[in-house]
C-alpha cells in the first residue's frame, strides 16, 4: 500500500486508482479529464445527454446540448480515454423540467441547475461511478475541496467569478467524499491555458450560458410549452390591497423584478409578492424590497449542526454576495435565518447556502431552499 497521498487525496498511486469524469463537452470537464489522464490515472469519461433540444448547433451556448456530446467525444478520442454516454431524458424531464414548471406556477423562482446536480448529475453519474469501481468521481465545477482523514468538505473557488459552490450546496457527505474538484483553485484564464496546451478542441469554446431546456433564457415559454393552460390573468395589487392592475399570468415575474409591471405609478414600482393561490402579484416601491428574516425549507447539513452556532454567512441568490447572518434550527429540517443588514430580492425557489471562513477559505455548510 503506498503511504502517501495522490493529487486527487487518495492512498493509491495514480495509475492504480481509477476516476470517472464528467464530461459536458466544455472546455472546464474537457480540461479536468486531461490532467487527470497526464497524471497517470485510469480515466473514464461520461457525457449526459439530458434534453432533446432538436438543435445541433456549433454555436449553441446551452450546456449539454447535442453539439457538446461531440465536442466531448473529440476530447476523449484526442486524449485516449473511455468515453461512455448516458441517455437521462427521461430521468431529466422528471427530476428537472417536470420540478422547474412546477416551481413557476406555485410562485417561486426555481434554480434547475441545483436540482439537475442533486439528481441526475451526482445521484445516478455517482451510482454508476460506483458500478464501475472508481475510485472517485471529478468533476470541472468551480469549487475547492479539500480532503483528510477520508473527509471532503467543499470551499468556494479561488476565482470568486467563477464559484458554483451555491449550486452544489445540495450534495450529500456520501457524494462529497467521493467527488473531486481539481479546477477549484484555479482561475478560468489557467484553465484555458491547460486545454490549449493539451491542444484540446475546445480551449477557446465560449462558456455555456442558458439553461439547456430555456432557449435564449426564456422561462414563460417552456412553461407554455410544458402546461399552456397556465397562463390566467389576474390582479395585481399595491400594498393596501387594492387592484392596480392586471397581469397575464404569474409565471411571467419573480421578486424584486421592475420592468414588465405595465402599471404606471408615482414612483418605481417592484414585485413584492407573488400569491399563487389567489393568481396575484403584490406591488410596491424598492425600499419595501428588503428583508432580514428568511424561512427555510428542506435543509442539507454537510457539517455538524454546533458549527451553524458560529460566525455564519449566508448567499440567497447564484450571483449575490456573502452576507452575515444567524441561524436558528428546528427540528423539523427547517430553519430560521436573521440577516445583520436587509437583502433584497429574496425569492422563495432559490437557495439560502450556508458558509464559514476557516484557514482554507470559505467553506461549505450545507443549506435549504427559501419558503418566504
Amino acid at each position: 500500500m503506498n503511504n502517501e497521498l495522490n493529487s486527487i487525496g487518495i492512498n493509491k498511486k495514480p495509475e492504480d486508482t481509477t476516476v470517472v469524469v464528467a464530461m459536458s463537452g466544455g472546455v472546464d470537464s474537457s480540461t479536468v479529464a486531461g490532467m487527470m489522464k497526464n497524471e497517470g490515472y485510469k480515466v473514464i469519461g461520461i457525457t449526459l445527454k439530458l434534453y432533446d433540444d432538436g438543435k445541433e448547433v456549433a454555436k449553441s451556448k446551452q450546456c449539454c446540448s447535442g453539439q457538446d456530446i461531440m465536442d466531448a467525444k473529440r476530447v476523449a478520442h484526442k486524449l485516449n480515454i473511455e468515453h461512455k454516454i448516458l441517455y437521462y431524458q427521461d430521468k431529466f424531464k422528471q427530476g428537472v423540467i417536470d420540478n422547474f414548471v412546477d416551481s413557476y406556477l406555485n410562485g417561486e423562482t426555481p434554480i434547475p441547475c441545483v436540482q439537475c446536480n442533486q439528481t441526475v448529475k451526482f445521484k445516478d453519474l455517482f451510482e454508476v461511478s460506483k458500478e464501475l469501481n472508481a475510485d472517485a468521481l471529478v468533476t470541472g465545477h468551480y469549487v475547492k475541496s479539500i480532503t483528510s482523514n477520508n473527509t471532503t468538505n467543499m470551499y468556494r473557488a479561488i476565482d470568486e467569478n467563477r464559484d458554483q459552490s451555491y449550486f452544489l450546496f445540495n450534495t450529500t457527505r456520501e457524494q462529497l467524499d467521493y467527488l473531486r474538484f481539481p479546477l477549484g483553485g484555479m482561475l478560468k484564464d489557467e484553465t484555458r491555458e491547460i486545454a490549449k496546451d493539451l491542444d484540446l478542441n475546445v480551449a477557446d469554446k465560449p462558456d455555456s450560458q442558458d439553461i439547456c431546456f430555456v432557449p435564449n433564457g426564456d422561462y414563460a415559454s417552456v412553461i407554455r410549452k410544458f402546461r399552456p393552460d397556465s397562463f390566467q390573468k389576474g390582479n395585481i395589487k399595491n400594498l393596501d390591497g387594492d387592484v392596480i392592475g392586471v397581469h397575464d399570468g404569474i409565471i411571467n415575474f419573480t421578486i424584486g423584478q421592475r420592468k414588465g409591471i405595465k402599471v404606471s405609478d408615482k414612483e418605481p414600482l417592484y414585485v413584492l409578492k407573488i400569491n399563487s393561490e389567489n393568481n396575484e402579484i403584490v406591488v410596491g416601491p424598492k425600499e419595501k424590497l428588503g428583508k432580514k428574516s428568511i424561512t427555510l425549507k428542506d435543509l442539507n447539513l454537510l457539517t455538524d449542526k454546533k458549527e451553524l452556532k458560529k460566525n455564519i454567512f449566508v448567499k440567497v441568490r447564484s450571483t449575490g454576495s456573502l452576507l452575515e447572518a444567524k441561524i436558528d434550527l428546528k427540528d423539523d429540517n427547517t430553519a430560521n435565518v436573521s440577516l445583520i443588514s436587509p437583502e433584497d430580492g429574496i425569492s422563495p425557489g432559490q437557495a439560502c447556502v450556508f458558509y464559514n471562513k476557516d484557514q482554507y477559505g470559505h467553506k461549505v455548510l450545507g443549506g435549504g431552499w427559501i419558503k418566504d
